[in-house]
């Protein structure tokens, strides 16, 4: 059906001289070719809906529904806790990492602030790279706050027409205390192994080597540079 219309609409829109002239090859040619740009178009739209939906789950706890984005062999991997694998895994991950608990208790604040998508699809609209920025506001009613500073760099995979999240990888670049802030974080405050991780080892150890902040660290680009086409370093 999207051919069909797709197809229509060029024909359509083509001065009719122009169709008359243009052979049936050239036609399915142009018609592939704009499908190919749709199917494109709308893996961006669908990879933004997609990441918004698992910041808004895990927000309030949802934490069967944030790991049901997640392909049958994705992975997720959170700062220096390591990676886990299968929709199964990460959900329990989720869930331990958050007090072990279905949902929030009264007065947990732990908001996922996801930004600045940049999303790659690739031509065949069969897989996509996207970084994004994380800006974490977390903390204990009465109890603790802090901030947390971070960028995504996630791959997802389209499945039977529906998009994954492939793998969803967060550099964590600190996690500071909301009343002193990041300026003055002491030796080993910015960046550390969470509880969970401890006593629910992950799948993989951890896949980068991280210098957090105050030292300066930019995670890998997958994407190339959208003007230069080439690799970023």
């Amino acid at each position: 059906m999207m051919r069909r219309l797709v197809l229509a609409t060029t024909l359509l829109a083509l001065p009719v001289p122009a169709a008359a002239q243009m052979s049936d090859a050239a036609i399915r040619a142009e018609a592939a070719e704009l499908t190919r740009r749709v199917e494109v178009l709308e893996g961006t739209r669908a990879i933004l809906n997609l990441q918004r939906a698992f910041g808004f789950y895990v927000d309030r706890g949802l934490w069967d529904q944030a790991a049901a984005l997640f392909a049958a062999d994705g992975t997720i991997e959170i700062g220096i806790d390591g990676v886990y694998q299968g929709p199964a895994r990460i959900e329990d991950y989720l869930r331990r990492l958050h007090g072990g608990q279905e949902g929030l208790i009264y007065g947990q604040l732990n908001e996922w602030v996801t930004l600045q998508p940049a999303i790659v699809v690739a031509p065949d609209a069969r897989s996509a790279t996207a970084r994004w920025r994380d800006l974490g506001m977390l903390g204990q009613y009465r109890s603790h706050a802090e901030w947390r500073d971070g960028i995504y760099e996630n791959t997802y995979v389209r499945e039977g027409g529906v998009w994954k999240i492939k793998s969803l990888h967060l550099y964590v670049n600190f996690v500071a205390p909301y009343a002193r802030g990041w300026a003055r974080l002491q030796d080993g405050e910015g960046l550390a192994r969470s509880q969970a991780s401890v006593d629910f080892p992950p799948d993989r150890p951890p896949t980068a080597s991280y210098q957090p902040f105050p030292a300066v660290q930019v995670p890998p680009f997958r994407a190339p540079h959208p003007v230069t086409g080439r690799a970023v370093q």
